[in-house]
């Protein structure tokens, strides 16, 4: 295998961003994205997202990538296209919307045939079928991308498993490319079939999302019948089958991943036996009503929202759990402050930021939380939060 590549990564989000860093640590790598701002700061090597590793990188390392804005360079004399393009989930349609993906591979197709097309972003099962359909072009591979928000470099450097829905001599050159900027030589690599790697993404998901809503649904028991959640989970994840960690108590599952894949897997499971993914659904919104609840019960004057971001080291407001508790908060006419200090302007979702933390927490006789950190410790008499261990 020759030692370096020419590759593009379309889609400059956690998930290509993360992967432009890590292959151009051995390739010649281009960055593409209809963001300006995205392109100048990374050519500047300025990190546009919110992930220490990321920003070390591009501040400390010799990296051979490059930010355009213009499709004609960053496609022609590309060996592999990575497409890391959002895919959102439409409510009105069922399924993800993969419109703009179909276009990228059109795109690419139009300005250079000698190419392995990669898909990393998450698409419903049996669509990388339908495109080497739909183009006649076999060389388009799903890829799946197992990455935490905030952690996404470190997540490719490190990575659990290497994952590649195809089994010809190009998808393995493709694991070996990802293997090789890795610092995991030994990590697992498995070759399988375009739908199988596209479900395994999926279900992959929907499994942590179970998961969250299991140990919510503990929670909320437990604070209805006055127990120590504490105790009992930590006495359940001693059990090396359920193991401790992801265990956490929270306002619900949010953010880019597990509210959109859960929907479209209950989408793809709708002529085979299911029940799982739809209970982990609606208890998702359950749970969500159920802090609600809680909250409104404690007939609070004046609520403070600690963050809109999902967790900590994250700069993602998308999905969050705590806004749809703050939209019922809001039916009740209760006055609430948001404390978010990523955030310039002085509303958001028609409520007052208050970006001094000094004064929103002597303006706020409750403050909400749905993670903790240091800046509350001293206010723990009037917080309301569900976060057991003070981690993600």
């Amino acid at each position: 295998m020759n030692n370096s590549y020419n590759i593009t990564v379309v889609g400059l989000g956690y998930v290509g961003l993360s992967l432009s860093v890590l292959l151009s640590q051995k390739n010649s790598v281009i960055a593409i994205d209809v963001d300006k701002e995205k392109i100048e700061k990374i050519n500047r090597r300025v990190s546009p997202i919110k992930d220490k590793e990321i920003s070390k990188f591009l501040k400390n390392k010799k990296l051979n990538l490059l930010g355009t804005l213009e499709k004609f360079d960053a496609y022609t004399n590309s060996k592999y296209i990575i497409i890391c393009a959002p895919t959102n989930f439409s409510d009105r349609k069922k399924e993800f919307n993969t419109k703009i993906i179909e276009k990228i591979i059109g795109d690419i197709l139009q300005i250079n045939k000698n190419v392995s097309i990669i898909i990393k972003s998450t698409v419903p099962i049996g669509f990388t079928k339908r495109m080497r359909k739909l183009f006649l072009y076999e060389d388009i591979i799903f890829s799946p991308e197992f990455l935490r928000e905030g952690s996404a470099l470190y997540d490719n450097l490190f990575p659990s498993r290497i994952v590649v829905g195809d089994r010809s001599v190009k998808a393995k050159k493709f694991a070996k490319i990802m293997k090789s900027c890795s610092k995991n030589p030994d990590v697992q690599t498995i070759f399988t079939g375009s739908s199988e790697a596209e479900a395994i993404k999926l279900f992959a998901n929907s499994y942590l999302a179970m998961r969250i809503a299991y140990f919510n649904e503990l929670d909320s028991y437990c604070e209805i019948n006055n127990l120590n959640s504490t105790e009992i989970i930590k006495g359940i994840s001693l059990d090396n089958r359920v193991g401790n960690y992801y265990n956490n108590p929270s306002f619900g599952y949010g953010g880019y991943c597990l509210p959109k894949d859960t929907k479209q897997l209950k989408q793809n499971l709708n002529k085979s036996p299911n029940e799982i993914i739809c209970a982990t659904i609606d208890s998702n919104e359950k749970r969500k009503n159920f802090i609600a609840k809680n909250i409104i019960k404690l007939r609070p004057n004046r609520v403070g929202i600690y963050r809109l971001i999902m967790k900590s080291n994250s700069d993602n407001f998308r999905e969050s759990s705590i806004i749809p508790i703050i939209e019922k908060l809001k039916r009740e006419n209760i006055d609430i402050y948001i404390y978010e200090p990523l955030i310039n302007e002085k509303t958001i979702l028609g409520i007052r930021l208050e970006n001094n933390f000094l004064k929103f927490k002597s303006k706020c006789d409750l403050i909400i939380a749905n993670r903790l950190d240091k800046k509350l410790k001293a206010l723990m008499s009037k917080v309301y939060t569900r976060d057991i261990f003070g981690n993600n």
